[in-house]
């Protein structure tokens, strides 16, 4: 039986605010870690022992999967210590692989199918077509083999990349150490198996099921893809005058009181207060322990845990973070009045999100006061306070106080 190798050892900055807080595996989508689903879906594919591979904030993946019982699987942790690139974090299993093992990225995710797939050639690696290949690694192939990875090209030859799964065999890790460091300042996987694909056949497999987290918007669109698909389970209580419409799953000890109006797909977690009288569209995930209060309105967006949302707000197309409080009145534009792409400020650039439609990236322990007014694309750092009618447009670091 294969090993399956899951590479979560990385902060993932282009993720901040979010990963701020939390490494970029553990980012819910669904209510469940994103590292979660990647397990899930391996598990699905026949595989039951693991290894993580972990560093930045390494406790928080520890402590929530601990030994894998949970799930019925086998998980073992080793620390890839100072991240110095995808070869290094491969290399460092070494001792612990005691023939053929699977690697996954654990911020990739990968339908089980797929997985099934690449396991199924003794080397192979899998690779799927994107609209913009420019952002990743372009792979040239001859007779269903991978005969080079190029990595990032400005004017790429193909829509064909890496999708981040390979299968190996130990042979790999001979290559791993001929490898120097990149550009960036890395040991690149790749270019370990640029070496490889000189003197053996590594199979290419096309993947179908296949999306990318680059940024913190993506979460959205991977957020749509997962709750349609979730088999809705009820658990908690629903008053009677409440409505539930489509497909809505309601964890335990979760209130959906009087005059709430849900529309499916929409997932909420346990020990939740929802409502009275507020409206959840579809494509909302709510975390456990959150409060959406009267007159509040959440449409296509990820809440966090221990949220609250109480009463006369509107959040559309966002995400927000853990333990966020909402004063009353406050409101979330997602729409640009000339109807345009959202541009947003993230890090020291400006980024087109190529979506028309994007609120406000909201990180950990967020306070607004009442009527206080988030502009679109705004991205909002963790324990940022936000003063009574302030106005918030664009890039505010964490701990920053506004008024």
């Amino acid at each position: 039986m294969s090993t399956c190798l899951i590479l979560a050892a990385g902060e993932g900055k282009r993720m901040h605010p979010l990963t701020y807080t939390r490494p970029k595996v553990m980012l819910p989508i669904a209510n469940k870690p994103i590292l979660e689903w990647n397990l899930i879906n391996a598990m699905k594919s026949g595989i039951t022992d693991f290894i993580f591979i972990v560093g930045y904030k390494s406790e928080m993946v520890r402590n929530y999967f601990q030994d894998g019982s949970n799930w019925d699987v086998s998980i073992e942790y080793i620390n890839q210590g100072k991240p110095l690139g995808t070869g290094h974090a491969i290399s460092v299993v070494e001792p612990f692989i005691e023939k053929d093992f699977l690697i996954l990225s654990g911020d990739t995710f990968l339908g089980s199918l797929d997985i099934q797939n690449v396991r199924k050639q003794s080397m192979s690696m899998g690779l799927c077509t994107v609209d913009h290949p420019e952002e990743y690694g372009i792979v040239k192939t001859e007779n269903d083999a991978v005969v080079k990875i190029f990595e990032k090209m400005n004017e790429p030859f193909s829509n064909l990349i890496n999708a981040g799964i390979y299968h190996f065999q130990k042979e790999i890790f001979p290559f791993l150490k001929q490898i120097k460091l990149s550009k960036r300042g890395e040991y690149e996987l790749t270019d370990a198996i640029n070496l490889v694909a000189k003197e053996m056949k590594i199979n290419a497999v096309l993947v179908n099921q296949w999306r990318d987290i680059g940024y913190p918007w993506d979460l959205l669109e991977a957020n749509r893809e997962i709750v349609t698909d979730i088999n809705p389970i009820r658990e908690g209580l629903i008053e009677k005058f409440a409505t539930i419409h489509g497909a809505v799953s309601i964890g335990k000890n979760t209130r959906v009181m009087n005059g709430s109006y849900i529309e499916g797909p929409v997932v909420i977690g346990e020990n939740c207060k929802i409502g009275p009288n507020c409206y959840i569209r579809p494509y909302t995930s709510i975390g456990d322990g959150c409060h959406i209060g009267a007159a509040s309105e959440i449409k296509n967006s990820v809440i966090m845990n221990h949220t609250n949302i109480p009463h006369h707000n509107y959040i559309g197309d966002s995400i927000i973070g853990q333990g966020c409080n909402l004063g009353s009145g406050t409101k979330v534009a997602n729409l640009r009045l000339d109807k345009k792409n959202v541009v947003v400020t993230h890090g020291n650039k400006k980024i087109d999100t190529k979506r028309r439609k994007l609120g406000v990236i909201m990180g950990d322990n967020v306070q607004t006061g009442i009527n206080a007014s988030l502009n679109v694309g705004s991205i909002i750092g963790n324990d940022v306070f936000i003063g009574p009618g302030t106005i918030v447009d664009g890039l505010i670091r964490p701990h920053t106080h506004i008024y």
